[in-house]
């Protein structure tokens, strides 16, 4: 096989690789949008849907996995090329987790309290998912197009999500104070809070790894982080060993 050939198809392999990850993008994108409404109508029957709708998420790293694994060990790729097809993996590696947090939601949507609905609440929730794909839709431009000054900006952009999650724990841990009744509710909520921030930060590890592909270098900028929830969960947690 000629050089122009290799060239060729490894161009195709890389083609493959993209559409699989926008594939992979969209359905992470529809898991995160089936678990907030399940949480918000609090509707089982999608919750369960949104539950199993993880599997068609994990078919699909799978096959990025099995189509990179094959490209490297066929085409042997170097520098930017190899960047390529490892970014390819870190992506789909950060899209998977995104779709198990979505599915640890909609996990706990059977477990609410349907009377109590704080609804100061579920919009600082909704407001947060909103953001969460607003960054994720951005983010996954960003890859498309090679654009590392889109990513950055979603690197940057994670602070916001951040004061959203301190906002509502805060807020949440009122209503703990307030009425020991809704402890069980505020707890779930709270966790469900958690992985939409956490969602929000597989985003930003996505920004990084196209900034990686790109630049063929890490960001050395420490991480813009606003997350402060953790060290006051501890302070509630005194019998938690620490890991």
């Amino acid at each position: 096989m000629t050089t122009e050939h290799i060239a060729k198809a490894f161009d195709t392999d890389l083609q493959s690789l993209a559409r699989m990850i926008s594939e992979m993008g969209g359905l992470a994108e529809r898991q995160i949008v089936r678990s907030i409404e399940a949480l918000q109508k609090r509707d089982v029957a999608l919750a369960q849907t949104t539950v199993q709708g993880d599997t068609e998420i994990d078919v699909v790293q799978h096959e990025i996995e099995e189509k990179a694994i094959l490209t490297i060990a066929r085409r042997q790729p170097m520098a930017i090329d190899l960047r390529e097809v490892v970014g390819a993996l870190r992506i789909a590696n950060d899209l998977e987790r995104i779709g198990d947090l979505a599915k640890n939601i909609a996990k706990r949507v059977s477990a609410l309290d349907r009377d109590f609905r704080p609804q100061q609440v579920m919009r600082g929730v909704q407001h947060m998912t909103d953001l969460v794909l607003v960054q994720l839709k951005n983010v996954l431009d960003s890859y498309a197009k090679r654009d590392v000054a889109m990513a950055i900006d979603v690197w940057n952009g994670d602070k916001q999500i951040d004061a959203v999650n301190n906002s509502l724990f805060r807020e949440l841990l009122t209503y703990m104070m307030e009425d020991p009744r809704t402890i069980g509710f505020c707890i779930h909520l709270v966790f469900c809070a958690k992985n939409i921030e956490r969602m929000g930060d597989h985003a930003t590890n996505i920004a990084e790894t196209v900034y990686y592909m790109m630049e063929g270098k890490m960001l050395t900028e420490e991480r813009p982080k606003g997350d402060t929830t953790s060290e006051t969960s501890i302070a509630f947690e005194p019998h938690r060993r620490a890991t």
